[in-house]
């Protein structure tokens, strides 16, 4: 059957094929074209494997420093061989950032422990840290989270001060009888010294209420003072982007308790500034999510800091400090009190007398509720 032009369609049928088949073909000459290219060697080597590995160790420790989340390190690690033998080389994993190893609760695996233990042993102070908060409180291991904690306290690490200082404050895994206070406070003054917030504020707190120290109102005036100047400081270098609202810097007009504050020195949402919550340590994220993810308490009668932000668990009944006025919420250390009450708390709070004749057994078990509310007297 032939067209209007006079061909045939078993002819127009045979042009096609060989049209692609001259396009299939010059395809591959030119994909044979790149890859002489891309394969071009300089001195017999390849031009990645030219490179030594002293300089690929030093970018894979600029990366696992920088890194924004686990995925910006672990895609490198599997995207060769050679990166992943040199990326857990020592030099990387001591330099990881701590969001490198910022695992979440529900992600928790063994090879992200043995990731977490490998990072701790090539002298990582965040990993230790991190590793020893989850083995201290969410795999209940003790001895083993204080040893980690311990070992980046050595190296001046201010968090794992100021965790083990909360640790001796409340005597945790152990006691009411472990409880050291002058241990407690040398820790904190030592976090202190290194600028830790949290640490400011507690030692703040102590001097003013002779907590484990001899009282000295003036001078713990001056450690809340400073605390708050940095907490102001802090908040004002963090880029625009990071500030969820433009006008924290407003007047807060919810009233001072004096009976939660004492007569120290106000927060700075007290003074007119409703600074913004700061980020919460990835160690903290994971307690948080650890025993809320998995709907599990942290055993019968114990309960978890009242702060969103800390996630640390009693290890006995009654440890934490609960609130004198409402009962309702407690904490693991004043530091917590103070920012759980200036972000959440304070329109809160109202009295509650029924928890003082529900918990008739507290003095049966040595804390004595008399004592958590002379204590608190915040």
């Amino acid at each position: 059957m032939r067209t209007r032009r006079g061909f045939c369609y078993a002819m127009c049928s045979e042009k096609r094929t060989v049209k692609r088949r001259r396009d299939v073909a010059g395809e591959q000459k030119n994909s044979r074209k790149r890859s002489k290219v891309s394969s071009k060697i300089v001195g017999g080597c390849d031009l990645f494997d030219a490179l030594p590995d002293d300089l690929v160790v030093c970018i894979l420790s600029k990366l696992s420093s920088t890194a924004g989340c686990p995925a910006d390190f672990i895609n490198v690690l599997i995207t060769c061989k050679r990166f992943n033998g040199l990326g857990l080389h020592s030099p990387v994993l001591s330099k990881a950032s701590s969001k490198t190893f910022a695992v979440r609760a529900k992600n928790w695996s063994e090879s992200a422990h043995r990731f977490l233990k490998q990072c701790a042993d090539c002298g990582n102070v965040e990993a230790c840290y991190t590793l020893g908060m989850i083995c201290f409180y969410c795999l209940q291991n003790r001895g083993g989270g204080v040893s980690l904690m311990a070992k980046a306290a050595i190296s001046s690490h201010a968090p794992s001060l100021y965790s083990l200082a909360v640790i001796q404050f409340n005597g945790s895994g152990g006691s009411k009888n472990h409880k050291d206070l002058r241990a407690g406070v040398a820790l904190c003054m030592r976090a202190a010294f290194l600028g830790h917030i949290d640490a400011l504020r507690e030692l703040g707190h102590c001097l003013q209420d002779g907590y484990g120290i001899r009282q000295n109102i003036v001078e713990g005036r001056r450690f809340l003072v400073q605390a708050n100047t940095r907490e102001l400081a802090a908040v004002l270098s963090m880029p625009p982007s990071a500030l969820t609202s433009t006008s924290w810097l407003t007047w807060n007009p919810l009233p001072h308790h004096r009976h939660m504050m004492g007569s120290g020195c106000p927060l700075l949402s007290d003074f007119g500034c409703n600074v913004p919550a700061p980020e919460a340590h990835p160690a903290s994220r994971f307690l948080t999510e650890w025993f809320a993810t998995r709907h599990e308490a942290p055993g019968p009668g114990l309960r978890l800091c009242s702060h969103a932000g800390c996630g640390r668990a009693e290890t006995r009944r009654h440890e934490f400090r609960r609130c004198s006025v409402c009962g309702a919420v407690n904490y693991c250390s004043r530091a917590c009190q103070a920012l759980d009450w200036k972000m959440r708390h304070k329109a809160e709070c109202a009295p509650l007398e029924r928890w003082l004749d529900d918990d008739g057994d507290d003095n049966a078990n040595g804390d004595g509720n008399r004592g958590v509310i002379e204590r608190q007297r915040w």
